[in-house]
């Protein structure tokens, strides 16, 4: 039952020694098979015709769409009593990361089975999903997602966009612009979010062959070139009472918990392009050489390529993990019932802030791994003929869109600190006993594990360090300056302690080089994220303490995050040598 599955936030409370979690070595053979046929589709179709797509062959890009639908990829989040497969979120986010390296079809492909049609299938009447669904599952029609608009940016619920209901009640009138929209030049089915008498914000399915719905001109972009995006304009668009989605004024719904699975789903996609991009910089380092050897024999170049991997390896340990949350707790509920779509809802709605670190985690990471990959390029990687030109381009918008980064790493910590306020989170008792325990002599060690011992060690120092600043600085949570340091230390533990789980978890039953590599890759990724947190850590304490107990606050801080990992060195150039043999990122499945 739900009551024994971790909720959203307690990962920062609870001890991580013997937690379970969704891993890539979890793939069932079914997960497999699907990631397999992705993938082949992806190399034979979509590689050879990128290049055209990305001068904007929208023509191209829709026949390309629907051999992504006669596949059966458009069917996985589809209920199966309206011809859907409804599969898991991890088959989902799957093949979410499978087309990531394609870039721009990734994204126009995501958007269709995301954000495109899951107002649709979350929010529709039964009569609304029989007459849509089926066009947009076969590719017939492609789905467009209206809710940013030009003076909005972040704040959707500012909107200005319009809906006045007609004297006679038969239709809305809906006017306004629509910026940014993915898939816009082709698209036949829009759901726009508008405010009823400029009050109620709510949701409209609004087809394109409605009069008064223009499509602006094409953005021209720095990256995601193949994509189309561009305004939808709408001047006294007629819309049948039928087309609004969900409860009149309950668009924040739509809007929020649509957006919760679209962050989850971008996680998966640029995790994808960023093991695209390392394929292209590991077979790069080993072919180039310089000085008479490989750049993968240089330290310089070894010490790139195992933080990568470290950064790969943490980012699908988050993806997976949470796409498991999700499918866990979607898992308990029972079906029957009218209110079944509320409760699943309110499931997904429950890891609203774990999907959040996702989306900062592996947005990150992607922006990372694309710039370093450039740099062992050197100069050829600002090539246009080089693919890692296309990588470095296309990742930058992702740390803006779905809710850019900044946004979400607010969300974090607000969610919990709202949690706890209304009794959902045991939070307020733990950090009291944290600051008892840390102003004296430090917390017990952490048992249950022999191989990474030191690490769980230091991973329940650092949500401890985490919850003596909220006791500190709780007083000051409208600060977003102390909430973002907040965010960062919780995106933190949760990579950390993902991939500190998958790691001690899949050694087990391991070769002893894959032992080996776990070990190392944990041990690569714990100092990378104990010292990103520790400054974190600081930057809140400096933030929001003030007077003599500052000093002492730091000098916990100092001395909790303290990492004196043996063989660090070592680890990385063996992580390095193994992307080097493989070409490609080592722990792929």
């Amino acid at each position: 039952m739900t009551e024994n599955l971790l909720k959203g936030g307690e990962f920062l409370l609870t001890e991580a020694v013997g937690m379970g979690l969704f891993t890539p070595e979890d793939f069932t053979s079914e997960q497999r098979q699907i990631a397999e046929t992705t993938e082949s589709f992806v190399e034979n179709e979509i590689f050879p015709d990128l290049e055209r797509m990305e001068k904007q062959d929208f023509a191209l890009v829709v026949e390309k769409l629907r051999g992504c639908a006669e596949l059966g990829l458009f069917l996985v989040d589809i209920p199966e009593e309206f011809g859907g497969l409804e599969l898991d979120k991890v088959t989902s986010m799957l093949i979410a990361e499978k087309l990531g390296p394609s870039g721009s079809f990734a994204i126009s492909c995501t958007g269709q089975t995301g954000i495109g049609s899951l107002p649709l299938v979350y929010y529709g009447t039964a009569e609304q999903k029989e007459r849509y669904l089926a066009k947009l599952t076969s590719g017939e029609w492609i789905g467009a997602y209206c809710l940013t608009e030009p003076d909005c940016g972040s704040d959707p619920l500012s909107a200005r966009t319009t809906a006045t209901l007609a004297p006679d009640g038969s239709f809305y009138l809906l006017n306004g612009v629509k910026q940014f929209i993915t898939n816009a030049a082709f698209a036949e089915l829009f759901t726009v979010f508008a405010k009823i008498d400029g009050q109620h914000f709510s949701a409209f399915l609004v087809e394109r062959s409605m009069a008064g719905l223009s499509i602006g001109n094409e953005e021209k972009k720095m990256g995601l070139k193949g994509t189309s995006t561009a305004q939808v304009i709408l001047e006294n668009v007629r819309v049948p009472v039928e087309n609004l989605l969900g409860e009149a004024g309950k668009g924040h719904k739509i809007a929020f918990n649509v957006l919760n699975i679209g962050r989850l789903k971008l996680s998966a996609t640029v995790t994808g392009a960023a093991k695209g991009a390392f394929a292209e910089a590991a077979s790069y380092a080993v072919e180039r050489k310089q000085f008479g050897q490989p750049l993968a024999d240089f330290g310089a170049m070894r010490e790139k390529l195992a933080d990568m991997t470290g950064v790969l390896f943490a980012s699908e340990s988050v993806l997976y993990r949470v796409a498991g949350l999700l499918d866990e707790r979607i898992a308990t509920l029972d079906r029957t019932g009218g209110d079944y779509s509320e409760r699943y809802q309110k499931a997904i709605e429950e890891y609203a802030g774990e999907c959040a670190i996702a989306k900062v985690f592996c947005t990150e990471g992607l922006a990372r791994v694309t710039d370093e990959a450039l740099q062992i390029h050197g100069g050829y990687g600002y090539i246009k003929e080089y693919p890692i030109e296309r990588y470095y381009r296309d990742e930058r918008i992702n740390r803006i869109f779905e809710g850019t980064n900044e946004i979400n790493r607010l969300l974090i910590p607000t969610l919990l600190l709202r949690r706890a306020d209304n009794g959902g989170l045991d939070l307020w008792d733990q950090v009291r006993n944290a600051g008892v325990q840390l102003h004296g002599e430090g917390i017990e060690e952490a048992e249950g594990t022999a191989v990474f011992g030191e690490e769980y060690y230091l991973l329940g120092r650092l949500k401890k360090i985490f919850l003596l600043l909220v006791g500190h600085v709780e007083a000051q949570r409208e600060e977003q300056e102390i909430l973002l340091a907040l965010g960062d230390m919780a995106i933190g533990i949760f990579a950390m302690e993902s991939a500190l789980l998958r790691a001690d978890r899949g050694q087990i039953d391991a070769s002893e080089r894959k032992q080996f590599l776990l070990k190392a890759v944990a041990r690569v990724v714990a100092f990378e994220q104990a010292t990103q947190i520790q400054t974190a850590a600081n930057r809140c304490a400096v933030y929001g303490i003030q007077g003599p107990d500052l000093l002492a606050i730091q000098k916990i801080i100092a001395r909790l995050a303290a990492y004196p990992v043996i063989g660090l060195l070592q680890a990385k150039q063996q992580l390095a040598s193994a992307a080097a043999e493989s070409a490609a990122y080592p722990f792929s499945n």
